[in-house]
């Protein structure tokens, strides 16, 4: 009955699968997981390829990138079972019940939504520490504050939908660049009634980066966000909001401006070892408003 859905990407997935093979197997469940290698580096591929030995996995190497929407569009096209299970290649299993607590709850015609956690304690890696704080105080939300805004909340990191429900909405394949998928694919869910239920049911995210390669995905991220503000109006998020507001005002040049000034300055502080998540706001909101 279950489909677990893996998007690989120079990342070793073994201990994930090895994790989510056990747990489906106690289970006595119906299952597959795919995982497709995404264009990874050959020193990724390697270990990964293990995985073809392992009972009930499916993997396979794809000849070039297909991005983070297309990719997971693939695997839901091979995926046989009626119910599939998404979760990015970084994660941990942090939970003996994981899949089961996704099994209790299943409904038709809706999307659960499990959430993501870190580690209590920072890395000992200053050029990690950015992530993690992010992590910590962006993306780790309670589920009580998450189902208050059940769409906004959605990401893609570990979620489980009916198969019919997903291919009927897809993600995006406009969608080339890094970020916003989820918003997108959050968009039509709502558009169709579609409701999110959120699940105390976390994976962890181990796959930390460095604030440098964090930020350049932070501007791919912003450029995508305008594309798919531009292209659907009603796309509603905090950056939004208030770019919405500033450009009303007449405000957005003279603003972009004064930022600009800043903008060493903003990097630095980010790449401290007390980075303020108020000054990456900042940071996003200087990248939105010289955007064209």
């Amino acid at each position: 009955m279950l489909s677990i859905l893996i998007p690989v990407y120079n990342f070793n997935v073994v201990p994930l699968v090895e994790d989510l093979q056990v747990q489906a197997l106690e289970l006595g469940i119906a299952f597959e997981i795919i995982c497709l290698d995404d264009g990874s580096q050959e020193a990724y591929k390697i270990p990964n390829r293990a995985l073809s030995q392992i009972e009930k996995v499916i993997y396979q190497e794809l000849p070039q990138n297909l991005g983070r929407a297309k990719i997971r569009n693939e695997l839901a096209k091979l995926a046989v079972f009626d119910y599939l299970l998404f979760m990015d290649c970084d994660s941990k299993v942090v939970r003996s019940d994981y899949l089961k607590k996704y099994i209790d709850r299943v409904e038709a015609r809706t999307l659960l939504y499990g959430g993501r956690v870190y580690k209590d304690f920072p890395p000992k890696d200053k050029e990690l520490v950015f992530h993690w704080k992010y992590g910590r105080t962006r993306e780790q939300v309670a589920v009580e504050v998450r189902q208050k805004q059940a769409y906004h909340a959605f990401q893609t990191n570990n979620f489980l939908v009916p198969k019919s429900v997903f291919m009927d909405i897809r993600f995006d394949e406009k969608l080339v660049e890094y970020g916003h998928e989820d918003t997108l694919f959050g968009f039509e869910l709502r558009n169709r009634n579609i409701p999110i239920l959120h699940l105390d049911n976390p994976l962890e995210h181990i796959g930390l980066e460095a604030v440098d390669h964090f930020l350049r995905k932070t501007k791919k991220g912003v450029r995508n966000l305008l594309i798919i503000y531009r292209q659907n109006a009603f796309i509603e998020t905090r950056l939004l909001r208030v770019y919405q507001k500033i450009t009303k005002l007449g405000l957005r040049y003279p603003l972009s401006y004064i930022l600009g000034l800043f903008e060493k300055q903003i990097e630095k502080h980010l790449k401290s070892e007390n980075p303020n998540m108020k000054i990456f706001d900042l940071y996003k909101l200087a990248l939105i408003l010289r955007e064209k």
